[in-house]
């Protein structure tokens, strides 16, 4: 494995989860525009994704487990489960190459909708909404394991509070990625490749964690998030051209 491929997944990997620490979503998003072009397949970079996912959200949702209205997440979340198992099963049949291309469309589309559209709209926990977007999270979340957007928008509009809408977000993140890594590893994602490099990649997600930890107070969220979106949209278009 060569050292620049080393280097560039410790790097994306840590700077993946310092935006999931400071924004609280984004680990998948930020981590998935590189993690294709260090990977042999599409299908194993979101099996790595979603693997080093899991310890990005497993803290913070101990440690806010009972600030959590489960009568908020049961719906999106079982729906999310469902949809995610059969979008896993279809990225092992499809192309790769033309996973990235839609994959790029949708960073772009990520980055316009937060960029112009992000706070304006409030969705109510009502049935059709968690169906909605459990069912687009579920499909953004096996095929690219960029489950948060739509998530995210629904949780903002459902939480009462801040820690409410931390503890929804981190256990649909949570169990949603470990599930999905069952997934994968049924259909043949979990390969010795991907396990190796989750071993080099996790030290990592605890360095962007700490990091996170220790600026949270001192960078403002909303420029990081607009750095980030421009990111993304830069990446996506790259994505689009490769």
């Amino acid at each position: 494995m060569a050292v620049w491929t080393l280097v560039s997944l410790f790097l994306i990997v840590t700077a993946a989860s310092f935006t999931q620490r400071v924004t609280g979503f984004g680990f998948g998003i930020v981590a998935m525009t590189v993690l294709p072009h260090l990977l042999p397949s599409f299908g194993e970079a979101t099996a790595l994704s979603g693997l080093l996912a899991v310890f990005t959200a497993l803290i913070p949702a101990i440690q806010l487990r009972r600030q959590l209205p489960w009568r908020k997440l049961a719906v999106i979340l079982l729906t999310f489960l469902l949809v995610s198992f059969f979008a896993v099963r279809l990225v092992t049949r499809t192309d790769s190459l033309l996973l990235k291309h839609i994959l790029g469309g949708v960073l772009i589309a990520v980055s316009l909708y937060f960029f112009f559209l992000n706070g304006r709209i409030r969705l109510r926990p009502s049935l059709p909404v968690q169906l909605g977007m459990g069912t687009l999270s579920g499909l953004m979340g096996g095929l690219f394991a960029m489950q948060g957007p739509p998530a995210v928008i629904y949780f903002i509009g459902c939480a009462d509070r801040k820690e409410e809408y931390i503890a929804l977000t981190q256990w649909y993140f949570l169990i949603g990625n470990i599930a999905m890594s069952v997934y994968r590893a049924g259909s043949g994602l979990a390969t010795p490749t991907v396990l190796r490099m989750w071993c080099i990649a996790l030290p990592g997600v605890f360095l962007g964690l700490w990091l996170g930890t220790k600026v949270y107070a001192r960078v403002r969220a909303d420029l990081l998030r607009k750095i980030v979106y421009a990111f993304l949209a830069l990446a996506g278009l790259a994505a689009l051209l490769s």
